[in-house]
């Protein structure tokens, strides 16, 4: 296979080389999956107003995220058992996102320890967390992503139950014995959660995870760390304005990219109200969902976000040619995000506004 140019030709090539349940867990959405894919969908429904005659000799990504200078704002998300596209999981991801100088957001569900991926990295990383039924392990996971030197909290709101995805059902989906939720070595009845069988979906009240979550739970959280508390599931201005005021650095705008409900707003959609809900706060906003282009990228900055952040194609590139593959796609979208800018009249992420960008139907 020749090596690819984009990460739609990453996608292809990671299809044909992963066993068919995999395929179907990294692709799949929930239901009828529309949500899925109107999350794509939603950036070709927003146009791009170029200027012209603006000195682009010099095109800067740099920004500040929390506090921390990074080259560029395309961020890696928290996804689940990495361990399933390379024998290395998610220490293999953190070689390639050191190598092209990103940050990595390490799921709860990681095939290897979070100290492991520590060990491994040479970037900047986050620890996303969801909380188990018992406070006291989701404390001990905390404390040592904080003795790891992670920087800050990622808790994922929008998962109170799991989404019924179908396409998993029907191939049978789990994680193969060979895998383990690596950080709850310690609690024997993490080993079992989601194996392969007809019970592959945990029934909702067996799940491992707290469903009992409300806005005081941040004031917990924030009572047993010092790290900033990243929010992530944010789909309204709503609830953007109650997780500033529980005290969240930043929110990511995000519906788990089509996997909990079925027929939500998409993430772009979501995006302005968000960031108007926010304009007069600290709080930061970053999105995931449905960007597989630069300039894709460069729509969602125009629209508020501060940082773009990448799922499924960051296991892509992890699939298909491990930390390289994995760096490849980071660099693809940061140099097409770079191109479009200067395609755009605009040379670095502070001269990118809402300006810059129109709906080609209603979109907002």
């Amino acid at each position: 296979m020749s090596k690819p140019i984009n990460l739609h030709e990453y996608e292809q090539q990671a299809m044909t080389l992963l066993e068919g349940p995999t395929c179907d867990y990294y692709a799949g959405g929930c239901e009828d999956e529309v949500t899925l894919r109107a999350n794509l969908q939603s950036f070709e429904q927003v146009r791009l107003r170029p200027r012209f005659l603006v000195d682009v000799r010099e095109v800067s990504t740099a920004t500040t995220l929390l506090g921390k200078p990074l080259d560029s704002p395309i961020l890696v998300a928290p996804s689940a058992y990495h361990g399933l596209a390379h024998a290395e999981g998610e220490c293999e991801t953190a070689r390639g996102v050191a190598q092209a100088g990103s940050l990595f957001t390490v799921s709860t569900l990681a095939t290897r320890s979070l100290e492991e991926v520590a060990a491994a990295a040479e970037c900047p990383l986050w620890f996303q967390l969801y909380v188990y039924r018992d406070r006291s392990v989701s404390e001990r996971l905390i404390a040592r992503a904080e003795a790891a030197g992670y920087q800050a909290l990622m808790l994922t709101i929008d998962r109170p139950w799991l989404g019924r995805r179908e396409r998993e059902l029907r191939s049978g989906f789990g994680v193969p014995a060979h895998l383990s939720m690596a950080n709850f070595r310690d609690v024997p009845a993490a080993q079992n959660y989601r194996r392969a069988g007809p019970n592959a979906l945990p029934d909702p009240k067996a799940d491992m995870f707290d469903a009992g979550l409300n806005w005081e739970s941040i004031a917990w959280l924030r009572s047993v760390t010092s790290l900033p508390i990243i929010v992530k599931g944010i789909l309204t201005a709503e609830d953007a304005v109650l997780a500033a005021q529980a005290g969240a650095a930043a929110v990511v705008v995000s519906n788990h990219g089509g996997r909990q409900i079925d027929g939500t707003v998409t993430t772009l959609e979501a995006l302005p109200e968000v960031a108007t809900a926010l304009a007069d706060s600290a709080c930061e906003i970053y999105i995931d969902g449905g960007i597989r282009r630069g300039s894709d990228a460069l729509k969602a900055l125009a629209l508020g976000a501060q940082a773009i952040m990448l799922g499924r194609p960051v296991l892509w590139g992890l699939a298909v040619a491990g930390s390289a593959g994995v760096a490849d796609v980071l660099t693809i979208m940061q140099r097409e995000l770079q191109r479009s800018m200067a395609l755009c009249g605009r040379p670095n992420l502070a001269s990118i506004d809402r300006s810059l960008v129109r709906p080609s139907g209603m979109l907002f």
